[in-house]
């Protein structure tokens, strides 16, 4: 029955002008009521075409290695905050340029300092500060990113 359903939905007009609709049985589709199962981007031309765009920077030759290059860079310039301000951070957190410091202080009063400072970021879990930066950064825009924070926490009091 899935192959049979599968090949009614190639053959739907719908189905040749836009991405692929999901097709089910009845019994699969029933609890599927309009507001519970939807995508705000899945299935329109441009989410397709921008998809493509995105795949072919990430897979040109390089690429890749450059991210971790710059993430490389980022956790060190991370370290050296953690260092410079051991009151208020601990350690750094995170994977590639997913990254976070750990503080020691409650994050959201460091994460006010750092809007103060024009830096966009917001806590995480575990009294973190997330820092996600885009995969194309820069090194000029790490290194100006981690004076804003060095800016931000030198102007941060330590509870006593």
């Amino acid at each position: 029955k899935t192959v049979k359903m599968a090949q009614i939905c190639f053959r739907l007009p719908s189905y040749r002008r836009f991405a692929p609709k999901l097709c089910a049985n009845h019994l699969v589709a029933a609890p599927m009521v309009p507001g519970t199962h939807g995508t705000t981007f899945g299935g329109n031309h441009m989410a397709m075409a921008v998809g493509n765009a995105v795949l072919d920077v990430v897979l040109e030759d390089g690429f890749l290695e450059q991210v971790r290059r710059r993430a490389s860079r980022l956790r060190q310039r991370m370290a050296q905050i953690v260092d410079t301000y051991p009151d208020l951070v601990e350690a750094v957190h995170g994977e590639g340029l997913l990254s976070g410091l750990k503080c020691k202080i409650p994050a959201g009063d460091l994460v006010s300092a750092m809007h103060g400072e024009r830096l966009i970021t917001i806590p995480a879990g575990g009294n973190v500060i997330r820092i996600l930066p885009p995969l194309n950064v820069s090194d000029e825009e790490i290194d100006e990113a981690m004076a804003r924070v060095d800016r931000a926490f030198a102007q941060v009091q330590v509870p006593t």
